[in-house]
Formats: structure tokens, C-alpha cells, sequence
């Protein structure tokens, strides 16, 4: 889920100060900070870590539950809910991990293994349906065989053996394991509370109980606006430094700056022209991440086949777009071209240090004669007058990007038509779920630190109905194989990659985003991540002056 962090979050801080007085006695002193508003540019969907869809869920789902893991600022895996890093069998295939003994619900009930077990198993409950329960199938004992009705729920590869430990099956060595279990679909439930909930679990913030540094307040769905309080239950309250966080919907750069230049936001998120022309102002910042921009391609929608089931076509449009073009001048947020399904400072060879995109190399660069090669074949097999839809968030900076794709591509390609719709994040992703598009273009952020987080988008199965046996099987030989072999696994990740966006054009990679932010000076410990929650809020807060 994926997915610069588009989302940018906001918080009210009181620090309290506690100091020696004469006599003995202790004395609180209390400094007050003014408000900070932050933004999000879309909604909240859910508070259910199962059903959690896009960057706002994971950001506020991690901020209000916690996880075995954590990310420290470094992006390095930190013990949470766990109270040490796991024990892994010699295998690979057999994790052990201790609880804390101090850890607690918002409703005084003690935080267990049981919580995850049962959180896992309800998460791979076929009869539920969770978008996210691949990352369970792809790696838990008998996860895949139950996702697909095949074994019963109570066989999953995951025990409580008492209250403060989890032993974890994993179906065959996965090197990366332990960076997934900081992803929020692996986060506890309280069985108790969620089945008393019923349905109504996750709906509202009065419908959750919650083990993270904050809980939820004023927030049901389709609000546009929520604030987090600090968790006085949460065992490490004492290192969270905000009291509250407020957060807003805000959808337009253009609205951002100006609520920022008036005040009324602390953080706001720039892009396109805006970015560019706010570069050398005081306030702005720019993070690097691993969300890349990127257009799926479905191949079959509502049961019959669209153009894009065509490889000459798809490999047609994918060398077509000039991505320099269109990332500097359109987009011009800083971010940057890219090349490559594995963005670029994402994860590097275990044995050489080499970054993966430097490995692998650049793949299907703008080529504008071989991209008019591919579509005079295409249109031998399809016809002259090829239509196509191209979905896009309702995010200013997509709409943008989309209304400029559609001009150069049917400019360049005679014949072509293309109808952009922006819809809301939420509508457009759970058409994308029912296959119901034609190409959408939208951002991923992988849900853990390894190339095949990524690559396992085109895996059989896909809801973009690209099927490819060569391309399974290199993915398979990776995860199986050479699931021990550091320099084999490697090889083969790069040939899957090549076999997928090269070779068969699957999907059209567009560009690696930077987050670009006008940030008050005041505001301190903004930890943004290239995998898992794009943004964690434990350590925010607002300096004062």
C-alpha cells in the first residue's frame, strides 16, 4: 500500500516539564505551544488494519496501533510491541519473537500474541475478502492453501505459545520477513472488542481501541478532517512529545500554500509549478522516497478484453511518454524520472552495496520512432481507432499529469483517443480492485524492503490481468529456489524486473517522487520512510519559540 508520501499529517503539542523544587517535591511546569494544523490530501478510509486501502489509513493505523517493529528515522527495523528482534531458525523458516509484558489496549486490557494471531487469521479469512491479505499468502505456512478455501483458517503457520510469545511458519525462507511485520496489515486486534463491534468496527473512532502512541478522535468515515490524542495507555507515552494532532483534508497544492502563507498550516505539501517556484524559500524541504508514479495496464475489464491485452500496444505507450518532459515540467516537484520498477535508493545487492536501479539499468526510455514502430502494429491487429480510459485520483498533481498524458499520446499516436476521469482515492482504488479500468494511473510504495514487494504487482493473478508463466517463474525461483542464495535471488530479481517492464511492458513506470513540503521552522522529528507507513507521527512535535 503502498505508495512520496502524498499524505502530511498534523499536531497540537503541550510539552510538560517536570523540575526540582525546594522542600523536595516535584513541580510540573507546563509550556504551552500554539496549534499546528496539518494536511492530508485525501481522505481517511479506515481505522480496520485489515481494510486499510491507502497512505492515510497506514499513516494514522500506525500512529494509533503498534506492530511487533517499528521504523527508526533511519528506516531501520526497531523493536515495538516486540520486545527483541526475532529468533530465526537456521532454516529461515521459523521466527520466535517475545512480547513486552507492559503493553496495553486504550481500554486496559493487556496487549498478547494472541492479538496478533488472531488479527493474521482474520486477515487471511477468505470469506473477508482483504485487499491486502497477499502479504500474508505470499509468506505465512499454509496462508496461500487457506486464502484459496483449500485449508481451514486454524492451520495458518502462527501460535500464540503463551501471552508474550509468537511463533511464526513461514512456507519458505523469506530474508525480508521481519521488515514486513512493520506493515499495519500485521498489526494486533483485540478479538474481544472487535467481535462486540461487529461491522461497526473501524467505522468510527469511538469504535476502536487502540495499543499505539496516539488514539483516534471526532472521525468517522467520509469526514475530512480527525485528531489524534496522545495515548496515556501506551507504554511508551512518555517519549511521544504531542498532546494532540489535527489533520484536515486538503486536496489542492494551490489551497496548501495559501493556508500555509496564512498560517493555518504548519506543513503543506507542494507540487508541479508550485514546487518549482517555492525551491529557494526558507520553509521548503524535499525528502526522498520510494513511492514511484506509475500507470497500470488492464488487460481484461468486465469480462471481455480491452486494447491493452495488445503488447505491441502497451509497449507503444510506454516508450511513447517522455518521461524528462513530463517529470520536470509538468509534475517539476523534484521528483524524477525513473526507469525501473525498483526505485532508486530503495535496496542495494547484499553482497555488493550496488543499488538495485544501477544494476538493473534503465528500461524502456522515451523512444519516440521505436514507440511508432510498436503502434503501427498495433494498429494492424486492432484497428485504426484505438479508445482507451485513463483513471486518475482526484489529487491536483494527477489530474495534471493525466490531462498531459493524454494530449503528447494522442498527438504522437494517430487513431488514439483517450478519456481521462478523476475520482476520489478511494472510488478509484476499489475500481481498480473490481478491474474496472482501462489505465490508471496512480503511485506504490512497497509494503516492505525488498525488490519483490514491488514485483509481485504482476504476478499471475493481478487485478491488471497481465499473466505472464516466464515472469512467475523467475518470481518463483527468487522466493523458493534461491530463497537462501543472496547472489542467485539477486540475478533473478533483475531478469524478473526486465522480463516484466521491458520485455512484456506489463506495466508504464513514470517517475520516483520526492516529498516536497513548506515546513514551520518549529516543527521537529517528521520521520518520513521508503517502505511500510510512508510517515510516522511518534516522534513529531512542535518546537517552541
Amino acid at each position: 500500500m503502498k505508495k512520496v508520501v502524498k499524505s502530511i499529517i498534523g499536531l497540537t503539542l503541550i510539552m510538560t516539564i517536570i523540575s526540582g523544587c525546594s522542600g523536595g517535591k516535584e513541580v510540573k511546569q507546563t509550556q504551552k505551544t500554539e496549534p499546528v494544523n496539518l494536511m492530508s490530501p485525501s481522505e481517511l478510509t479506515t481505522l480496520d488494519t485489515s481494510v486499510m486501502l491507502d497512505f492515510p489509513d497506514a499513516i494514522v493505523q500506525t500512529a494509533a496501533f503498534e506492530g511487533l517493529y517499528a521504523l527508526d528515522d533511519n528506516d531501520q527495523l526497531i523493536p515495538a510491541a516486540a520486545k527483541e528482534l526475532p529468533k530465526i531458525s537456521e532454516d529461515g523458516k521459523t521466527y520466535t519473537i517475545k512480547l513486552r509484558d507492559d503493553a496495553k489496549w486504550s481500554n486496559d486490557d493487556p496487549v498478547t500474541a494472541a492479538d496478533f494471531e488472531y488479527a493474521w487469521k482474520k486477515m487471511i479469512d477468505p470469506k473477508n475478502g482483504y485487499v491486502y491479505s497477499f502479504l500474508v499468502a505470499d509468506t505465512i505456512l499454509n496462508a496461500e492453501e487457506i486464502s484459496e478455501g483449500k485449508k481451514s483458517v486454524d492451520e495458518l503457520g502462527v501460535k500464540a505459545t503463551d501471552d508474550q510469545t509468537l511463533e511464526i511458519k513461514l512456507k519458505e525462507a523469506k530474508p525480508y520477513f521481519t521488515s514486513v511485520l512493520a506493515f499495519p496489515t500485521f498489526f494486533p486486534q483485540n478479538q474481544k472488542f472487535v467481535e462486540k463491534m461487529g461491522t461497526n468496527y473501524g467505522t468510527a473512532s469511538e469504535n476502536v481501541i487502540y495499543n499505539g502512541p496516539f488514539t483516534v478522535e471526532n472521525w468517522k468515515q467520509t469526514d475530512l478532517s480527525w485528531d489524534l490524542k496522545k495515548n496515556e495507555k501506551y507504554w511508551g507515552h512518555s517519549d511521544v512529545k504531542s498532546d494532540n494532532i489535527h489533520y484536515e483534508v486538503v486536496k489542492e497544492a494551490s489551497t496548501a500554500l495559501n493556508l500555509f502563507e496564512d498560517g493555518q498550516l504548519d506543513i503543506a505539501t507542494v507540487t508541479g509549478e508550485l514546487a518549482k517556484q517555492n525551491q529557494n524559500n526558507p520553509d521548503y524541504h524535499s525528502y526522498p522516497t520510494a513511492t514511484m508514479n506509475y500507470i497500470r495496464l488492464n488487460q481484461k475489464r468486465k469480462d471481455k478484453d480491452t486494447p491493452l491485452k495488445n503488447e505491441n500496444l502497451r509497449k507503444a505507450l510506454a516508450l511513447g511518454i517522455d518521461k524528462e518532459n513530463l517529470v520536470n515540467n509538468i509534475i517539476a516537484d523534484g521528483s524524477k524520472p525513473l526507469y525501473g520498477a525498483v526505485t532508486e535508493g530503495f535496496v542495494s545487492n547484499p553482497e555488493t552495496g550496488v543499488d538495485f536501479r544501477e544494476e538493473a539499468g534503465d528500461l524502456m526510455k522515451y523512444d519516440k520512432e521505436e514507440a511508432l514502430k510498436y503502434w503501427a502494429l498495433a494498429k494492424k491487429e486492432l484497428g485504426d481507432k484505438i479508445t482507451l480510459d485513463l483513471m486518475v485520483t482526484d489529487d491536483g498533481s494527477y489530474k495534471k499529469m493525466g490531462e498531459s498524458l493524454q494530449g503528447s499520446l494522442e498527438k504522437l499516436f494517430t487513431g488514439l483517443t483517450i478519456n481521462v476521469t478523476a475520482l476520489p482515492t478511494e472510488t478509484a482504488l476499489n475500481l481498480s480492485r473490481e478491474s474496472d479500468y482501462d489505465m490508471f494511473l496512480i503511485y506504490w510504495t512497497p509494503d516492505y524492503q525488498d525488490p519483490i514487494s514491488t514485483l509481485n504487482m504482476l504476478r499471475t493473478g493481478n487485478d491488471r490481468n497481465y499473466s505472464n508463466d516466464k515472469y512467475d517463474k523467475l518470481l518463483d525461483e527468487a522466493s523458493q529456489k534461491y530463497a537462501t542464495d543472496q547472489k542467485m535471488r539477486w540475478e533473478t530479481l533483475i531478469a524478473a524486473e526486465k522480463e516484466g517492464i521491458k520485455n512484456t511492458a506489463g506495466m508504464i513506470i513514470i517517475s520516483q517522487n520526492q516529498q516536497s513540503v513548506l515546513q514551520n521552522e518549529q516543527i521537529k522529528g517528521v520521520n518520513y520512510h521508503t517502505f511500510a507507513a510512508p510517515l510516522t507521527l511518534k516522534n513529531i512535535y512542535k518546537e517552541a519559540k
